[in-house]
């Protein structure tokens, strides 16, 4: 055991690959690790590991992918009449100015963070611009 050092180990963690041997030394390194215990489901895996298991849990994953781009596709919000209003009206304007309006789809966390609109009244843009510098880890926010 590597937590131990007494006992013959019994298991091993799907995270790290530490060996334990009894449950009370699993939750002694869990928590002396910080680790989950959960496999890391995208990890390097070498062309010499490479096994069989290995390529069913890569096909699981690939399903496991797939299901939630279809139950993505599937929600209720994506194909909202309103929804399709706004961005046709947002799109066409911006093209009216020669602006060429590209948007996220519906669901990821930047497009529900976006603020942009037009003003008819003001006949105006108000634009929501969000500048990150990953070289410095700052991020710049304008509305």
């Amino acid at each position: 055991c590597e937590t131990c050092s007494r006992e013959e180990a019994k298991y091993r963690c799907p995270r790290c690959m530490k060996y334990s041997c009894s449950l009370l030394c699993v939750k002694k390194h869990k928590l002396a690790l910080s680790c989950n215990g959960v496999r890391d489901k995208t990890a390097f895996v070498s062309v010499n590991e490479f096994t069989d298991l290995n390529l069913l849990s890569d096909y699981r994953f690939l399903e496991d992918v797939g299901r939630t781009a279809d139950a993505a596709a599937r929600h209720c919000i994506v194909h909202s009449p309103a929804t399709k209003r706004l961005l046709y009206f947002l799109r066409n304007k911006a093209q009216g100015c020669n602006i060429e309006l590209k948007t996220l789809p519906v669901g990821f966390t930047k497009r529900r963070e976006n603020s942009t609109t037009f003003n008819s009244v003001e006949n105006k843009f108000y634009w929501h611009l969000k500048l990150v510098f990953p070289h410095c880890h700052a991020e710049y926010t304008l509305k």
